[in-house]
């Protein structure tokens, strides 16, 4: 690994989405929330403030930052099936990782991330091709996304974090 911001690289969409990616990033998504906790089992309090790289997230930001995260995606699915295109709110990552809730134990955390990916999957498992395809705006990048697309990068999303909280493993 050569560079500790992108531990599985970058994230690249595919050029079509076959049913069988789909499927993969379902079942990644849903692995997640017992990965990251086999992957902190048995650190202490302190431990848990160890950085991935100098100037990184802590792994307990990490930890809260993918609670978040994935339940911010899990409501963008939600409108997306039940609004035309809706707006998404973006919210910026980076201050609410200073935010006071970041310096808490993770156990809340992990329970939220274990049931929004629970619900996440349900969800997912149960959509159509046509849901697949419908669509959220995000003005960020001033682009619609597709759900099929959005499954693709928080499947990356939930892997690269898993990816940082093993390299910092590995300093602690």
């Amino acid at each position: 690994m050569t560079d500790e911001r992108y531990p599985i690289g970058k994230y690249t969409a595919p050029a079509s989405f076959t049913e069988e990616q789909m499927r993969s990033w379902i079942q990644e998504i849903a692995d997640l929330p017992g990965q990251m906790r086999q992957a902190v089992a048995g650190l202490n309090y302190q431990q848990f403030d160890t950085t991935y790289r100098l100037g990184g997230w802590t792994i307990r930001q990490v930890i809260h930052h993918v609670a978040d995260s994935h339940s911010n995606s899990l409501t963008r699915f939600k409108l997306a099936l039940t609004e035309d295109n809706p707006t998404i709110k973006p919210y910026q990552e980076a201050d609410w990782a200073l935010l006071p809730d970041y310096k808490m134990p993770v156990a809340p955390s992990f329970q939220m991330i274990e049931g929004i990916h629970f619900r996440w999957v349900e969800l997912m498992n149960s959509l159509t091709e046509e849901q697949w395809s419908r669509t959220f705006f995000h003005p960020a990048t001033q682009k619609s996304v597709s759900l099929k697309a959005a499954l693709g990068l928080y499947a990356w999303h939930g892997l690269h974090h898993l990816g940082h909280i093993k390299v910092a493993m590995g300093k602690v």
